[in-house]
């Protein structure tokens, strides 16, 4: 059974960083696509970034292009989120997302499964 755990969230001033992690068990980790969503109270899950499943392709919405930097180490089973410069919008729950069968993936109805996420908070 797959299983998703994130780590790394808190609370930070805007302009500060937070490395998030994702713990993946249950596949082989190395031949899938993982993701960051983030959801934020009154707003639908939103795609953060994706990379693949060797880590050479990578792709982030636009407000994360810049400014976070997601990677993977696949002899640990681990996606990690690296964001900087995070400002007050930031603020919301991040989860991590496991999908089986796309080269990258930006879309919610792709992954397979999801982790229970942790919360993220900017104050200003």
């Amino acid at each position: 059974q797959v299983q998703l755990v994130e780590s790394g969230g808190g609370l930070v001033q805007a302009g500060g960083s937070l490395r998030l992690s994702c713990q993946a068990s249950g596949h082989t980790f190395s031949s899938v696509v993982m993701g960051w969503f983030r959801l934020a109270p009154g707003k639908e899950r939103e795609f953060v970034a994706t990379i693949s499943r060797s880590g050479g392709i990578t792709k982030y919405s636009d407000s994360a292009k810049g400014r976070f930097i997601i990677s993977r180490d696949n002899a640990k089973n681990t996606v990690y989120l690296q964001m900087n410069n995070l400002k007050p919008e930031d603020t919301a729950v991040y989860l991590c997302a496991l999908d089986l069968d796309s080269v990258v993936a930006t879309i919610v109805g792709e992954y397979d499964y999801w982790g229970q996420g942790t919360q993220v908070t900017v104050s200003s």
